[in-house]
């Protein structure tokens, strides 16, 4: 009987400095972002979050903004979802950045 493969899928939530909305790209995306809420970056990942992370900060399949502007992780946001699938992994990130954006945060996903 064949292994079921582990999951090992992975949502993530990048908190990024305040000078990411000085972006005209970041700003059109988030026209209803509310003054004082968090900005943030949301992703999925095959790899740990912490590696991710790093790798983003080194420019390594990074986003510019999270290489830029990119603080810490926001765990609080996304370890209750991991580990999962690739496929609920991909939803769940889609589904976390609507859910943050509608809670007022400024939000960018790849």
């Amino acid at each position: 009987m064949p292994r079921r493969p582990k999951h090992h899928y992975s949502v993530y939530v990048v908190e990024l400095a305040d000078q990411v909305w000085n972006e005209p790209s970041f700003r059109k995306a988030n026209p209803d972002y509310q003054l004082g809420k968090p900005f943030v970056y949301v992703g999925m990942t095959g790899l740990d979050p912490d590696v991710r992370f790093d790798k983003h900060k080194a420019g390594i399949q990074a986003n510019r903004f999270v290489t830029a502007y990119g603080l810490r992780l926001l765990p609080k946001l996304y370890e209750v979802y991991n580990p999962m699938p690739y496929d609920g992994a991909r939803d769940m990130e889609v589904e976390l950045g609507i859910a943050l954006r509608e809670a007022g945060f400024g939000v960018w996903q790849a």
